[in-house]
């Protein structure tokens, strides 16, 4: 059977990431997460203390290393070695991911990386641009959306279960910021690709989805 490669893009707090996962041990694929990659490198960002300084910031790039391992737990991202998974899954890392990832030199040094990881297909990769910058060859583009108050309210359960004690309104100006900027930004923007799938999963439960989702890979596979 041949292999494809499928590109997930979206809004923030859309599922792209659990989606990706789900679909990739449904089909034997790797699975690579890129915004981890931008929250790792914002991670490093934030430790330098260079968060706002543009050229300290690209002169940080050719220091990090970012690389992936597998556990039980599922994949986790590593910044120069180092296990970040339960760094960079905050919404301050977060926040500043987004902001990172308007810097040209940034998105191109994490691309370079990206493409590489799909040179022999048989992989799902999500972010913001896989479908439109990434890989524009992709077989099976997906393009994933929901409501802004919905992903919101999907965020703060999500912090709330880590332990945080987010304000509702907050987390949603925060997804509405994020979502402009990543529209805004001059360096590859997030937008749906022509040939791209659009899936609103505002009202779907995750096993719809997913569902879904397997019928269009499926589809894809046995043209």
């Amino acid at each position: 059977m041949r292999k494809i490669i499928v590109a997930i893009d979206g809004y923030s707090s859309c599922g792209k990431s659990t989606v990706a996962k789900q679909l990739a041990q449904y089909a034997g694929y790797t699975y690579v997460d890129t915004g981890a990659m931008y929250r790792a490198v914002a991670l490093a960002v934030n430790r330098a203390g260079v968060a706002g300084q543009k050229e300290q910031i690209i002169a940080l790039l050719p220091k990090l290393s970012i690389t992936f391992t597998q556990s039980a737990g599922g994949q986790h991202v590593c910044l120069n070695g180092e296990d970040v998974e339960p760094f960079i899954r905050t919404l301050e890392v977060g926040n500043l991911a987004s902001q990172v990832a308007a810097i040209g030199e940034v998105r191109h040094f994490l691309v370079q990386q990206q493409q590489e990881l799909g040179q022999a297909k048989g992989i799902v990769m999500d972010g913001r641009d896989i479908g439109t910058v990434v890989f524009p060859e992709a077989e099976l583009k997906l393009f994933l959306t929901a409501r802004p108050e919905v992903r919101a309210e999907r965020r703060l359960k999500e912090l709330q279960e880590k332990g945080e004690q987010p304000v509702y309104e907050e987390v949603l100006r925060d997804v509405n910021d994020r979502d402009y900027r990543d529209t805004h930004r001059a360096e590859s923007p997030l937008r749906q690709a022509q040939d791209a799938i659009v899936v609103d999963n505002s009202d779907m439960t995750k096993d719809e989805q997913l569902s879904y989702i397997q019928h269009l890979f499926d589809d894809c596979i046995n043209r």
